[in-house]
């Protein structure tokens, strides 16, 4: 298939689809129309075809698409058919309660090492996992094909470890610290930034409010 840019706002449904066909294929459904899909994902059907289009469709007119056929081929487009090795940097409540998240490796993304720079959680276990100290990142990185890492440190110093999981050949950042991060436009950075998303919980409790009075 020949290359072509694909929006972010397509990547962004993507996992939509994956976890939507995932409950269908659990549920025994052998094949779904794309209004089928559009009255339980809450989008349009032909925003469906469209999205599905930029990597060949799937369907077939007047069938459908086979669920379990579409939710491995999403998989495959998601990379969730590799193994991604991933380390945690930030021993806090998060970064433990993220480390104790099974389903992470149920989709192949597996949790390999946690790292802190307070000496009192270093030599604890997370998942039977002892806690590291960051001056043996590095090593580890190198030693274990570590490509992604996780950050649930404070804002003030997530920049310079960012800079050096980048030097340590890390391929990409999962940024929970709230703070944007500059970084080489090779390396993928997903940031996630709760309070954000909590405020705009917040816009749209006070716009329906408004709409109901």
């Amino acid at each position: 298939m020949e290359e072509k840019e694909i929006s972010q706002a397509v990547i962004s449904r993507l996992p939509r689809y994956f976890r939507y066909l995932g409950m269908l294929k659990d549920e025994g459904v052998e094949r779904v129309s794309s209004h089928d899909l559009s009255r339980i994902m809450h989008l349009t059907a032909s925003q469906i075809r469209q999205d599905l289009n930029h990597f060949g469709g799937f369907g077939q007119q007047g069938y459908g698409y086979n669920v379990e056929n579409l939710y491995d081929e999403i998989g495959k487009i998601l990379g969730l058919d590799k193994e991604h090795n991933l380390i945690i940097i930030g021993a806090g409540n998060l970064g433990q309660a993220l480390a104790n998240y099974m389903n992470f490796e149920r989709r192949g993304f597996i949790f390999r090492g946690i790292f802190d720079n307070n000496p009192e959680i270093c030599g604890t276990k997370v998942r039977d996992i002892d806690v590291r100290p960051m001056e043996d990142m590095k090593s580890f990185v190198e030693r274990n094909n570590i490509d992604i890492a996780v950050l649930t440190v404070p804002k003030s110093c997530a920049a310079s470890i960012a800079e050096q999981l980048v030097s340590y050949g890390i391929k990409a950042i999962w940024n929970f610290a709230h703070v944007d991060l500059n970084v080489p436009e090779n390396i993928q950075v997903e940031n996630v930034h709760l309070l954000d998303s909590l405020m705009k919980l917040s816009y749209n409790l006070v716009s329906h409010d408004k709409q109901g009075a």
